[in-house]
């Protein structure tokens, strides 16, 4: 079902793969990117649960703006293990005015179809989601 503000669909895939991500675990982060002349949300890039925050912020193009979930786990301060899902909203200020307004305008529909993000973040460079903000966010 498209997006009235924005025309834009999204793959069965992305829903999949990120139930996967919730459920079984199988991937560590999942990049999503609109396919424009399809107007769709796609999967782009699949991480293996061995794949680290590092391996996750160099998938983000450094041009382009992109959607994605990463499965954050951490040791609280009282010594649990525990596990976040974040979404982030890639627009880095370099990227193209229109892809911008795209990505932004099916957002929300886009965050509505994955139910179970835990934290939300918006980024237009990589200090804005470094390795401290999401732990910081996450605690």
């Amino acid at each position: 079902m498209a997006n009235a503000s924005s025309g834009m669909a999204v793959h069965d895939d992305c829903k999949l793969k990120f139930l996967e991500l919730k459920a079984k675990r199988n991937y560590r982060f999942i990049v999503f990117k609109i396919e424009e002349k399809i107007q769709q949300v796609i999967v782009e890039k699949l991480g293996n649960p061995d794949e680290t925050y590092d391996d996750f912020a160099a998938s983000m193009p450094e041009n382009e703006c992109r959607y994605a979930v990463f499965d954050f786990d951490f040791t609280t301060n009282e010594n649990c293990q525990k596990s976040k899902i974040f979404f982030i909203s890639w627009a880095p200020d370099t990227s193209r005015v229109r892809s911008k307004m795209l990505y932004a305008s099916s957002k929300d529909r886009f965050r509505r179809e994955l139910d179970g993000v835990q934290v939300e973040l918006q980024a237009t460079d990589p200090s804005e989601m470094s390795f401290d903000i999401i732990k910081g966010r996450a605690l």
